[in-house]
This record gives structure tokens, sequence and C-alpha cells, in this order.
């Protein structure tokens, strides 16, 4: 009877190394890294059309003259993008979840995506829910006409869905043991928390919103083509 460590010509460092080795190859295998960048990508597009047109605009006052400045202060509320995220970012991480699942049965190994998916679904809720307290119990925020300060507006990018996003990657990355992941979620957050968009969203009105949305779903398309490249199947042959 053949033993594994007659198999390894009787080296335990032979054989300790064999079984890394394999499970390296499992590890590779069981990746499907693009889908869930993809998926993502898609639901971010798709939410610029509802907060285009899903805001509100109400209780408009005028500024007092001692302000020294001229307008309304208007309150702005977004009840479809509030309801938008928490359910297409649910759906979204149970069709990764199958996704995953399916791949994995086709090849014939476990999948480890459950972790992830079950982050990913509690920091929607999680993030939505903060957002609505901040949101009606106005913690953090001036009192009108004054504008949040920069910690203020950080903050309000720390608990948006978008970091959401990220964190729930790091721990699919983890899962994964995937380095390539890693740096991309960290790129990805650094986009997220750090907004570059030019000066538009203080003078585009109700497209201020359109710079973030456009710049992360865009990292995230490039990130789930960049890994459906590197992981076509020819390239474990």
């Amino acid at each position: 009877m053949t033993t594994p460590s007659m198999a390894a010509g009787g080296d335990p460092r032979r054989l300790l190394a064999h079984v890394r080795h394999l499970t390296r190859r499992v590890r590779v295998a069981q990746r499907v890294t693009w889908l869930p960048l993809l998926v993502l990508a898609v639901v971010t597009f798709a939410a610029i059309p509802i907060h285009r047109y899903g805001t509100q605009v109400y209780g408009c006052k005028a500024i007092a003259e001692e302000a020294d400045l001229h307008g309304e202060v208007c309150h702005v509320r977004n009840v479809a993008a509030t309801v938008y995220w928490p359910v297409a970012l649910t759906v979204s991480y149970v069709a990764i979840a199958y996704g995953y699942l399916r791949a994995a049965r086709t090849r014939g190994l476990g999948g480890r995506v459950v972790p992830y998916v079950v982050t990913g679904i509690a920091l929607t809720v999680l993030s939505t829910a903060v957002v609505l307290l901040v949101v009606h119990e106005g913690w953090g925020l001036p009192e009108p006409p004054n504008r949040p300060d920069g910690l203020t507006l950080f903050l309000f990018r720390v608990i948006d869905v978008g970091s959401a996003i990220g964190v729930a990657l790091l721990v699919l990355a983890w899962l994964e043991r995937h380095l390539a992941l890693l740096l991309f979620t960290a790129g990805y957050l650094a986009v997220v928390l750090v907004p570059v968009d030019g000066g538009w969203g203080a003078h585009r009105g109700n497209w201020g919103f359109l710079p973030p949305l456009v710049i992360q779903g865009g990292v995230l398309l490039l990130g789930g083509l960049g890994f459906a490249l590197a992981q076509r199947p020819w390239r474990h042959r």
C-alpha cells in the first residue's frame, strides 16, 4: 500500500511542499474574482438615474439677510436611492454567491464565498441605517446655510455604500488569500474615500453625484475585466 509519505519519497519537507502546492492550486481554481467586480460595477452604474431622478427638494426657505448670503436653503432627500442600494446590493450578493457556488461545483471544488456575501449584506444594511440616522437626526451636520467641513464629508464617505463594498471585498481577498485583489481593493477604497471630481459637484447642481459613481463604477469594471483576463482557463493549464 502506498502512503503519502512514500509517494513524496519519504521526505516530510517534500510532502509539506506538495500539500502547500496543491492547496494553492485549489485556491486559485476556486477564484471567480471577476464576477463580484463586474456585478457591483453594473449596480453602481445603474444607480445613476436613481440618484438623478429620484431626488426631491422641499421645505425651501430664504436665507436671512444677516447671513450676508443670497438664495434659499432647501431640504433634499432621495427615497429611491435609499431603497435602491440595499435591495440592489442584496440581490447582487445573492447572485454572486450563486455564481461562485456553481463554478465550484463545475470544478468539483468547495466554495468559500458565503462569509463574503454575509459580510456584504450586513455592511449594506448597516451603512443604510447609519446614513438614514445621520440625515434624519442631523448628526454632525451644521446648521444651514453652513456647509459640512472636510472631516464631516470624509466621514460621510466612510459610511457610504461605496466603502461598504470595499470592506466586503477585503473579506473576499482574505478568504481567497488573493494578494492582487487586496491591492486592487486598497486602490478602490482610496478612490472612494478621496474622490476627485474636478470641482464638478460644486457647479453641476443635480448632477453633482455623477463623478464619484462613474469613477467607482469604472474602477470596478476595469478590475473585473482585468481579473477575467488573468483567470482565463488556459492560463492554468
